[in-house]
């Protein structure tokens, strides 16, 4: 029964109460039969000589004692009574302490067991109304991200069953004799394996990213030359497109400590994103700059921009702007979730930023800039 945090608090209450009765009475005891005031001594004997002196001493013994029995009889009376006060108030303090901590047990139990819409109330205790809170915080995390499980199986049988459909179709076509057995046939087929396969890469690179898996080779470099190389390496697309890209800020230095090849991942889909969704003759910016610690990388273009409602769930996995997933207007939908957990491992962040349709996007992150001595 000790290890129950109810009784130990009744038993602690209880043995400051009684320690403290305890001492009152031996302390009553003592000044009782040593200090009695001297005038009250002198007036019993007063009184007790003029009537009977050969009874004096007796009669002030006898009106001592009782003097002294009633002090004790009080004090007496009064430590049971802070006893049995001590004893109900410390079962109300420990029903106030213990009674939401039984509701989070419960709570927690049932969220184990998968009822994530669990929460508990919130008591009157500032300490026990904090401790509340950040669980029904932590359920309504849980309730999140299970909700985020369930979205992601369905957007990925989704995202499979489409190419699976597809080559199914041709198979069964080549079996029952309608397509003939040559390249204009394979050649579809071979596209949706493609797909296939660069979704379970995304799937693959993600779940390694946001289990940190992912060893980062950080450190110091030039991030100009980063972002040039990157350039080179989608000047092709930009010809395809007739796009014009500007860099900006690219006269004051900046060296970041990263990862090199990370950094140009992140770089290589925000600009492929936004060659993706800005018009022929349209116009990519990237603009380098620093603040006391970080340094920013902006990649802002003037296509066909993003609704507002939509800015906070960019980087979800498998979120699109273009709801009716035209394979022609996005990717997997998982390459910004990607991108954004790089650069967080990378010690950064990203955010996203539009005014609304056509009013074009910008995609920033940030990178730590290292040390002088570096």
């Amino acid at each position: 029964m000790w290890r129950q945090l109810k009784w130990r608090i009744v038993g602690g209450n209880m043995a400051v109460v009684i320690a403290g009765a305890t001492l009152v009475l031996l302390m009553t005891q003592i000044v009782t039969r040593m200090v009695v005031p001297e005038p009250i001594l002198a007036e019993v004997q007063h009184l007790a000589e003029a009537s009977d002196p050969a009874g004096a001493e007796v009669a002030t013994a006898v009106l001592l004692d009782t003097f002294r029995g009633t002090i004790i009889t009080a004090v007496l009376v009064g430590t049971i009574g802070a006893i049995f006060v001590g004893w109900f108030s410390s079962l109300a303090l420990a029903r106030q302490i213990l009674h939401p901590l039984n509701q989070l047990a419960s709570s927690s139990q049932r969220i184990a067991n998968g009822r994530y819409d669990e929460r508990i109330p919130i008591p009157d205790s500032a300490e026990l109304a904090s401790v509340a809170t950040h669980f029904n915080q932590m359920a309504q995390a849980l309730a999140t991200i299970e909700e985020q499980r369930i979205t992601l199986i369905g957007n990925v049988s989704h995202e499979l069953r489409t190419p699976l459909t597809s080559m199914i179709g041709f198979l069964e076509g080549l079996m029952d004799g309608l397509f003939l057995s040559s390249e204009e046939t394979y050649a579809p087929m071979h596209a949706e394996m493609q797909r296939m396969q660069r979704l379970v890469d995304d799937l693959q690179t993600l779940s390694r990213v946001e289990a940190g898996a992912i060893e980062m080779q950080k450190r110091p470099f030039f991030l100009r030359r980063t972002v040039q190389q990157v350039l080179t390496q989608i000047q092709p697309q930009l010809v395809a497109g007739q796009l014009l890209v500007v860099v900006e800020g690219k006269e004051t230095p900046i060296f970041v400590h990263a990862d090199p090849d990370r950094t140009a991942q992140v770089l290589l889909n925000l600009l492929s994103n936004a060659i993706r969704y800005t018009p022929p003759h349209g116009t990519i910016t990237i603009h380098l700059s620093r603040s006391e610690q970080f340094a920013h990388v902006a990649v802002r273009d003037t296509g066909s921009g993003i609704p507002t409602d939509a800015l906070p769930f960019l980087f979800e996995r498998f979120y699109r702007v273009d709801h009716s997933r035209a394979r022609k207007s996005g990717g997997s939908g998982i390459g910004l979730a990607i991108a954004r957990r790089l650069v967080w491992a990378m010690g950064g962040d990203m955010t996203a930023h539009s005014e609304g349709l056509s009013q074009g996007s910008t995609f920033t992150f940030t990178l730590p800039l290292a040390n002088e001595q570096s």
